[in-house]
Formats: C-alpha cells, sequence, structure tokens
C-alpha cells in the first residue's frame, strides 16, 4: 500500500512496511522510514494491492 502524510506532503508517497495495531511503518523516498500513529494521523492512500 501507498499512502501520504497529510500533514507532511513534502514526504511524498510513501509505502506501509508494517502495521502492529496503531502503529504505521512507512518508508517514504526522501524521508526514510517513519512510525506513524495510525489513532492520531489518517493516512491518505494513494495505492493499494
Amino acid at each position: 500500500m501507498f499512502v501520504r502524510h497529510p500533514h507532511h506532503p513534502g514526504w511524498g508517497v510513501g509505502q506501509v512496511q508494517s502495521r502492529v495495531g496503531s502503529l504505521v511503518t512507512v518508508n517514504f523516498p526522501d524521508e526514510g522510514k517513519k512510525v506513524i500513529n495510525g489513532d492520531v494521523v489518517t493516512l491518505e492512500i494513494v495505492y493499494s494491492f
């Protein structure tokens, strides 16, 4: 699944690596891996398999 962070559009489109509970690890091309709390931030889905 590919997503965007709504508060950081400059990070570009990131690929979801894993999800454990509400924690989502996303690999963004320029920012690297970020762990995002899905309870706080709703990621925008760009593409899903």
